[in-house]
């Protein structure tokens, strides 16, 4: 019988504004931790980096993963990084976005794709997945049965592409390509509201190519 992984996955809600092409909206964001009682590693840490710091305790903070740089996905990240001492990593396509919240201060490291993380003896692999965002990346735990979208994918469909840097022919590949072929029973922990599975939004592709952006 196959050993079981050492980590597991928290999760936090915070709430803030997202702000691109004009436009601002309220919005709810997912935070998830990935590692186990002496270290984590955190992904999309928004809004509130008080609340993300509780979280985390006196436990040593990997890394930082920002799995895109709109800026409700980051906004909290320096101060987060500062708070912990841990590197901020972004894919570097998403460079020119993250410069409009944080034009002062630079991700640590990069983030390309098939580049792999460990927390707490567990693996987790990058998987470039564009479209809502140039630089959009899905993080891949075959261990823990798990693969965290950002808004890459969500319970119902893809992210949305109708705002700058987004395109939607461009996501359909992303999601078919990489995270449609996980296995089906592959829980998607999203950026945004309920979590789904690779299996139950899979039958949904073609509704999503025939309904467009």
């Amino acid at each position: 019988m196959a050993a079981q992984p050492s980590a597991r996955i928290e999760h936090l809600v915070t709430s803030g504004t997202f702000s691109l092409d004009g436009g601002t909206w309220e919005v709810d964001n997912n935070v998830w931790l990935v590692g186990d009682d002496h270290e984590v590693l955190v992904i999309d840490p928004a809004h509130d980096a008080e609340a993300v710091a509780s979280l985390i305790g006196d436990r040593r903070v990997v890394a930082i993963v920002c799995t895109h740089a709109h800026d409700d996905h980051i906004n909290a990240a320096p101060e987060l990084a500062t708070k912990t001492g841990a590197p901020i990593l972004l894919n570097e396509t998403d460079r020119p976005l993250w410069d409009r919240t944080h034009p002062d201060r630079a991700p640590d490291g990069p983030l390309p794709d098939g580049h792999r993380l460990t927390v707490a003896g567990t693996e987790l692999t990058v998987l470039h997945t564009p479209g809502h965002a140039p630089g959009a990346v899905c993080l891949y735990a075959p261990a823990l049965g798990t693969v965290f979208t950002g808004d890459t994918l969500f319970a119902g469909g893809p992210g949305a592409t109708g705002r700058s840097f987004s395109d939607f022919p461009t996501i359909i590949d992303s999601i078919t390509d990489r995270l449609l072929t996980l296995p089906p029973d592959t829980t998607v922990h999203t950026g945004h509201g309920d979590s789904t599975t690779i299996g139950a939004e899979a039958p949904h592709l073609a509704e999503w190519v025939a309904r467009g952006h």
